[in-house]
């Protein structure tokens, strides 16, 4: 596991007509995280592979891509073939959750699956083992600036104790009201990658508003020691 808080901006909160330069204003970044929607599986219609191409283009920051989307099974070797460095689909959106896996890492991309806030990690058992990453829902997805849902901390740790079970170790990432108040909650229950959108992109200073939460789960960690 990560001893260090990796930070995944999410491009859903900044601005659509300047995402290239929105970027540039997150340089510590470790991911930038790209929120794939599409109307279905969540309420909300975002991008696609054509738009994760062009920020490959733009930038060296590995590109986390999060398809909230029904036919991943069907689509993700287009999002692979985009440029996208991690792939997490949804365990609630694929029957065939170890096949999608498997095509993920066959094409050299990190495997992530997301649970919602009602999915139990149990579901995860099964995979655990082929994953880089699981990505816990802290907010019902589709829409950014929700507030953070309290039982992610249990959840977070449940995570932790079965992968210790099984003998895996993905990191493990929190989306969804992540701020400087909420992140040491989570880190201190095992989460290492943070997803935040509106907490950096909608402050006057991306960049400063990105390290201040990461030193406050930073802190977590320390304190953990």
């Amino acid at each position: 596991m990560s001893e260090r808080v990796l930070m995944a901006p999410s491009i859903l909160s900044a601005d659509f007509t300047r995402l290239g330069e929105s970027i540039a204003l997150v340089p510590t970044a470790d991911f930038i995280h790209v929120d794939v929607m599409d109307g279905h599986f969540v309420p909300n219609l975002t991008i696609g592979p054509p738009v994760i191409k062009a920020l490959k283009r733009t930038t060296d920051i590995p590109l986390d891509v999060h398809l909230m989307i029904t036919n991943a099974e069907d689509s993700v070797q287009w999002y692979l073939e985009a440029g996208a460095d991690i792939v997490t689909v949804h365990a609630e959106a694929c029957p065939h959750l170890h096949r999608v896996v498997q095509t993920i890492r066959a094409a050299g991309a990190k495997a992530s699956v997301s649970l919602n806030p009602g999915t139990p990690v149990s579901v995860l058992r099964d995979v655990l083992c082929d994953l880089d990453m699981v990505l816990l829902m802290s907010v019902n997805p589709g829409f950014g600036g929700q507030k953070f849902i309290a039982n992610t901390v249990r959840k977070t740790a449940e995570l932790v104790s079965l992968s210790k079970e099984l003998g895996a170790a993905p990191l493990i990432q929190i989306d969804g009201g992540i701020d400087a108040d909420t992140a040491p909650l989570v880190v201190a229950a095992g989460a290492r990658v943070l997803v935040a959108g509106s907490a950096v992109f909608c402050k006057d200073e991306p960049a400063e508003a990105l390290e201040s939460i990461r030193s406050a789960g930073q802190g977590a960690l320390q304190r953990l020691a």
